[in-house]
């Protein structure tokens, strides 16, 4: 497959659409991101790296770091991780109160804010130092030792979050926090601000590609199983509200974040991570949904 070809006819054709969105301006730190950004990588298992544009540009990964937290979890607690949150696609925003409230502060994913929360809450009380292991492992995932977290972006989602502070206290009042709500919305927006590149997520992904190898990294380790169902969970939740959409238009697991980008896999085959600043009413990005659906259309591949 000449995928080096394939990215640069997939920009040539997503031009169009470079102005449609707008970055995640509720949050300050990414409304002042250039919107017209563009990156893309695909790392293959046979170990071949094909990018374009702005692929080496790191960027804030927001909600992508939740899949992340979710292998570090499952190493830890392994199935208890189900007992305190769902596996079920929300079908409503990621940051949607009403629901928690309905359902008794049990998030129905990992991948929602407040799955994500209780997810850092289990890290939490079981890391010594859980920001600092934490970022080890993506480094580990990544290959890449200067990753690190974005303190003005992580600051400025604490002065702004205040929906945020409200789905904490929500999962305290149901005793589904066991850490302070300060705390855990330290770390929830510690690790939402860690930037990366396109060539750098995607290689940190392939190790969720290649899941018949063991997953060994920085002392999380998971069994071909784990990393398995973590992609189901991907498929189904990794989109927010519009996880449908993109398993009919992409046909890959993956995981987006306001920040711009999305990363995907093709188990057994590669991983790719693109980045466009520029969302949808639905919070993931434009241009980098309409590259991964002509990715699986071009190459006529997907898991289906």
């Amino acid at each position: 497959m000449d995928y080096q070809n394939i990215l640069e006819s997939i920009y040539k054709q997503i031009l169009p659409f470079a102005k449609e969105g707008k970055p995640a301006d509720y949050i300050p730190a990414l409304a002042a991101v250039n919107p017209d950004r563009f990156g893309m990588c695909i790392n293959t298992i046979d170990g071949g790296e094909f990018a374009i544009e702005q692929s080496d540009v790191r960027f804030s990964i927001q909600s992508i770091s939740k899949v992340f937290a979710l292998a570090m979890a499952l190493s830890l607690k392994g199935e208890e991780v189900w007992k305190r949150v769902g596996r079920e696609p929300s079908g409503t925003a990621f940051n949607s109160l009403v629901q928690l409230e309905i359902e008794h502060g049990l998030p129905r994913n990992p991948f929602i804010n407040a799955g994500a929360m209780v997810i850092l809450d289990m890290l939490l009380t079981s890391l010594d130092n859980p920001e600092e292991e934490f970022l080890n492992f993506v480094r580990k995932l990544s290959a890449s030792d200067t990753i690190s977290y974005n303190t003005v972006v992580s600051r400025s989602e604490r002065e702004t979050g205040y929906l945020n502070a409200a789905i904490a206290n929500m999962l305290k009042y149901h005793k589904n926090l066991d850490c302070e709500v300060e705390r855990v919305l330290q770390f929830y927006f510690m690790i939402c601000s860690i930037e990366m590149s396109c060539k750098e997520l995607a290689r940190a992904f392939l190790a969720f590609a290649n899941h018949k190898n063991h997953f060994e990294y920085a002392g999380v380790s998971l069994t071909s199983s784990q990393v398995k169902r973590m992609n189901a969970v991907m498929q189904t939740c990794g989109f927010y509200d519009e996880a449908g959409e993109f398993s009919y238009l992409v046909g890959l697991p993956g995981k987006s974040g306001v920040g711009g980008g999305i990363a995907a896999i093709y188990p057994s085959r590669y991983s790719v991570a693109v980045w466009s600043p520029r969302l949808n009413s639905k919070g993931n990005s434009v241009m980098g949904i309409k590259a991964l659906e002509l990715l699986t259309t071009e190459t006529e591949e997907s898991i289906f």
